[in-house]
């Protein structure tokens, strides 16, 4: 109540200082004097504003001594301050400074989004974030962009903190970040339990904050021959806020509603917990849960003339959801977060050719997720230390993550015409685990409750020098680029205490020599556990600290041979210190048949280097079967253990990617559509659990990182949009996008190991649900001075997994895997979610947002068996499994 207090009573007093409003009215037009229909006139640095009718004219309220800012695509941006007039007829010229000039796909400055020789999105999140209630890059991108994907993992180790995202349906590593065009470092984590892209270190988004980007540049085409390792599936450029108009700021609150029906428990036979917020873990009845809260502000100030500084920093707090789990999964639901990030962007000039430029930022959360929970020990389960806790417990794996970036840089124009852009960018991700409310077992009465469980980092650092330069004059003009850099990587792995990873004798001391040592065992004479329960600590047997160095060059030009026809070639050699050296290149081409019509297509190769985590990861850790343990080692790819197995060294990935599309532009009408191929050969992935028992190492099973198979994806993306303008103060739009997938496995490269231990169909149903077979999004938008009404409907398609029942029982034959499919094959049916929000303008400083995310509160098809992979009642696939968001927001400027 006083958070909704606050924001009425900041409503009602911004909205009384709040300027006079006047009414002002006038023409756009191009160089010719023809008006320009759908040209955009806004408020700079606000979201108050409108488009132009067919003839060019507008209208608009606003404020005396505001700036308007008047835009179109192919013309050069004018901004005039309001003064006593109220009428302004504009011309804007045609020139250089497109309004969506890429940073990504092409390095020519020439170039628009329909004009690209491949296919990119440009998501304007300054303007989709005031009004949507997706408060991280993750799920805002899950819904503007048609083939990422994107879900909240639970009950998954680390990827329930860093959320594992895809395109195209490939691995979370296989797509490239960039900030501002230069090289993102990868997040630490490597996803290994129960989760999407297992096996795979994607990068951290979520620790950039969404208030800090201008937009989103997504490039839907291998790139590894223009970028580098990691562009496989495509690459992703965002771009930072530069504004200077002062300070901009938003205040979020929403929560998730915990109805999610009755006739589960009937459905399963068996009690459940947190259904319908009741019974719930926390021992409090709720109707909504998840409370989210976000605070961003931004501010800029130009640096003279032509430089600027924007900042930003946000604070965001969310917390835990809880869903239908079984006994054994009391905690199911997504994590826990309080985080503070900050970011910044900046330039100035030092001469009329030269600029300095500088970004970066730190981002820190500290997280916290529900484990599977255990029994206590009067019901049989010895991992239950009976003295702390009688009635059994639910482990929280909590983590503090530090992300940190800084990138310097310089450009300058020299005499001859060529740009030189000198820069180094550093990024550290560094992951540290804290086990809490559990216990080791084998220290009995004397085990803490709370664990320094260590952790692992990883630190990147590029140094690069590009040079470009276009050509008027040389056949329609052409683009030169080329460059060189040099990147250092380290991955580190620490320990944690000791009694997070300790086997304990009768005596309270650690295990150090089996042989002449008693485990400590239980009143029936079983050996009782070591380690914290939930997540087992780093040993020093565990650490890691390995670098690696790799030096690129490349080349990429781009050939406007006549007014119709563009060519683009690049070509990349890289050398990696530990594994050696490829060379890859690209084709692109684009042929306009009309001003609105353009065909479009590429070839390239590509690959992507084994990651340093999939190189030297290792862990014992527990994996849950039907509420049962499994003690479990993830062998590092350079151990005795793993050669012992016949798993060769890792060595990169290598694709062909093939893509023919194409764009068409008519008034308010523009789509685009685009068909793709990816060959990966030696992917890498995360085999299934071998009998390790035999090896005296104190575990189960074991298993490993390898080249383990070669796949095609193929599919189409489609992007279709309409704008109309009704009049001088209304407009509506409609988008359709989507992407449809389809992933195969043409080889598995088990070698002389049995291949359904060595990649089983449980694995392989992982590696085709990065993605569902397709997604569509229907976006409906309407504007009438100063209200917004926005919609979107999106349909995913069925998604089959396989459940735990392939790692309780393993099939070793294709007719034991026979067997299994008819029993261990869980089906989420289609589904459909609708997003619903409403916005007013109250001035030019002061809009609220009211609306909600999944307002139908769809659910994946419920799994009534209890094998599901994160141990509720469905998986986190489709739109996860959080059920409908409702949120306010309140935006102001200053």
């Amino acid at each position: 109540m006083k958070t909704l207090y606050f924001l009425l009573c900041f409503t009602f007093f911004s909205f009384s200082i709040s300027h006079a409003q006047q009414l002002v009215s006038g023409t756009v037009k191009d160089p010719s004097g023809a008006g320009l229909p759908a040209a955009n006139v806004l408020v700079k640095g606000t979201t108050n504003g409108t488009t132009t009718d067919i003839n060019g004219k507008f209208q608009l309220n606003v404020a005396p001594g505001v700036i308007l800012e008047f835009s179109f695509v192919g013309y050069q941006t004018k901004d005039v301050t309001v003064d006593s007039r109220s009428t302004y007829n504009i011309t804007l010229d045609s020139g250089e400074q497109l309004k969506e000039v890429n940073v990504v796909g092409s390095r020519s400055s020439k170039r628009t989004a329909v004009d690209t020789p491949v296919p990119v999105d440009i998501i304007n999140v300054t303007e989709l974030a005031t009004r949507n209630g997706q408060v991280e890059i993750t799920q805002l991108l899950q819904y503007a962009a048609p083939s990422f994907n994107a879900s909240k993992q639970s009950g998954s180790d680390g990827a329930d903190h860093i959320v594992p995202a895809s395109l195209r349906g490939l691995g979370p590593d296989q797509t490239l970040v960039l900030i501002n065009g230069k090289r993102r470092h990868q997040s630490s984590l490597v996803n290994i339990f129960g989760t999407r892209g297992r096996g795979n270190s994607g990068t951290d988004l979520n620790a950039i904050p969404v208030a800090a980007i201008k937009r989103i540049e997504v490039l839907r085409d291998g790139a590894s021959a223009q970028y580098g390792s990691d562009a496989i599936a495509g690459v992703i450029n965002i771009v930072l806020n530069d504004h200077t108009d002062g300070l901009v700021g938003g205040i979020t609150y929403g929560a998730y509603s915990t109805a999610i029906g009755s006739g589960w428990e009937e459905a399963t036979g068996e009690t459940l917990y947190n259904v319908e917020g009741k019974n719930r873990l926390d021992g409090k009845d709720k109707s909504f849960d998840g409370e989210t809260t976000k605070f961003d502000l931004n501010y800029g100030v130009k640096i003279g003339e032509k430089g600027f500084i924007n900042f930003t920093t946000e604070l965001f707090s969310k917390a835990k959801t809880l869903r239908p789990g079984f006994d054994w999964r009391k905690g199911y639901g997504s994590a826990g977060v309080e985080a503070f990030n900050f970011m910044v962007n900046a330039a100035a000039p030092l001469s009329e050719n030269t600029e300095v430029y500088a970004f970066g930022g730190k981002s820190f959360r500290d997280t916290n997720a529900n484990a599977f929970s255990r029994s206590s020990y009067a019901d049989g389960d010895n991992r239950s230390v009976p003295s702390l806790y009688p009635n059994g417990f639910t482990p929280q794996i909590t983590s503090n993550i530090t992300d940190v970036s800084v990138s310097t840089g310089v450009k300058h124009l020299m005499k001859n015409g060529w740009n030189v852009d000198f820069n180094n960018t550093f990024g550290l991700n560094d992951f540290h685990y804290y086990t809490k409310n559990s216990n080791n077992a084998s220290l009995k009465d004397a085990s803490p409750t709370d664990f320094d469980a260590g952790g692992h980092s990883l630190s990147q650092n590029t140094t690069g020098v590009d040079f470009s330069k276009y050509f008027d004059n040389k056949a329609k003009g052409i683009n030169l680029a080329f460059g060189m850099e040099f990147r250092t990587e380290n991955f580190i792995i620490f320990s944690g205490e000791e009694a997070s990873y300790a086997l304990y004798d009768v005596d309270g001391l650690p295990i150090t020599n089996p042989a002449t040592q008693v485990v400590a065992f239980d009143s029936n004479g079983d050996d009782l556990p070591g380690g914290s329960q939930g997540f087992p600590g780093y040993s020093p047997e565990n650490e890691v600290d390995r670098s690696r160095t790799n030096l690129s060059f490349y080349a990429d030009s781009e050939f406007n041979l006549s007014d119709q026809f563009l060519l683009g070639v690049a070509l990349r050699y890289e050398n990696y210190s530990d594994f050696g050296s490829t060379f890859n290149y690209k084709f692109a081409s684009r042929y306009k048949v009309s001003n609105d019509l353009t065909f479009r297509g590429s070839i390239s190769t590509g690959f992507r280097a084994p990651s340093l985590a999939q190189l030297y990861y290792n862990l014992i850790f527990t994996n849950i079967v039907n509420g049962e343990s499994l003690p479990s080692l993830l062998s590092a790819n350079n151990s005795t253990v793993t050669k012992s197995f016949g798993i060769q060294q890792l060595k990169e990935e290598k694709a062909l990617n093939g893509s023919i599309g194409f764009t068409y532009k008519k008034g308010g009408f523009t789509a685009t559509v685009d068909a793709y191929s990816i060959k990966v050969d030696d992917r890498i992935v995360l085999t299934d659990n071998f009998d390790a028992s035999g090896l005296n190492i104190g575990v189960d099973a074991a298993q490993f990182f390898a080249n383990g198979a070669d796949t095609r994806t193929q599919g189409i993306d489609f992007v279709f949009t309409y704008t109309a303008v009704l009049d001088n103060l209304s407009s509506f739009n409609i988008g359709l996008v989507g992407n449809m997938n389809e992933l195969k496995i043409n080889k598995i490269h088990n070698g002389s190991l049995n291949e359904f231990t060595f990649f089983s169909p449980f694995s392989r149903a992982y590696l085709k649900a990065a993605a569902p077979d397709y997604k569509m999004g229907l976006n409906l938008g309407y504007k009438y001075n100063k209200f917004n009404a926005n919609a979107t409907i999106t349909q995913f398609s069925k998604v089959e997994l396989q459940d735990f029942q392939w790692v309780d029982t393993p099939a070793t034959n294709q007719a034991e895997a026979d067997a299994l499919y008819d029993v261990a094959t869980d089906v989420y049916k289609k589904a459909m979610t609708v997003d619903l929000n409403l916005s007013y303008q109250f001035s030019d400083t002061v809009s609220f947002t009211i609306g909600g995310n999944n307002i139908f509160n769809k659910y994946a098809t419920p799994q009534f068996d209890g094998w599901t992979d994160q141990g509720g009642l469905m998986d986190s696939v489709q739109m996860g499994s959080d059920g409908a968001y409702f949120f306010g927001k309140l935006g102001f400027k200053f």
